[in-house]
């Protein structure tokens, strides 16, 4: 069973950043690929960026694009999702999730996708 843990999440003030961890355990965590994914109130989860497995191939969704990166330590087990220049609206709950992929250049900023899921880690953005 593979677990993930996010951390790293809290309040900024608009105009700052944050990083993300994802740590990841269990069966192999680098056969998988990491997406971000994130949720505000009230609304429906949407994707924010993803990796691949090997780390040399990123995709990003268009709530963040340009203002995050995703990164991937695979020595440590670890996805970070760097985000800049943080909005108000980019408030919310901020997830990881995994896939196994055996495809090396693959990732997908499409929750359906995804098989496990971590707990989430919130971040407050203030005007």
């Amino acid at each position: 069973q593979l677990q993930l843990v996010e951390s790293g999440g809290g309040l900024v003030q608009s105009g700052g950043s944050l990083r993300l961890s994802c740590a990841a355990s269990g069966i192999t965590p680098n056969y998988y690929a990491i997406g971000w994914f994130r949720q505000a109130p009230g609304k429906e989860r949407e994707g924010v960026g993803c990796i691949n497995r090997g780390g040399a191939m990123t995709k990003y969704a268009k709530s963040m694009k340009g203002r995050s990166t995703v990164s991937r330590d695979n020595a440590k087990n670890t996805v970070y999702l760097q985000m800049n220049n943080l909005k108000p609206e980019d408030t919310g709950v901020y997830f990881c999730a995994a896939v196994f992929s055996n495809i090396g250049n693959y990732c997908s900023v499409g929750d359906f996708d995804y098989d496990y899921w971590g707990q989430g880690t919130q971040v407050t953005v203030a005007s």
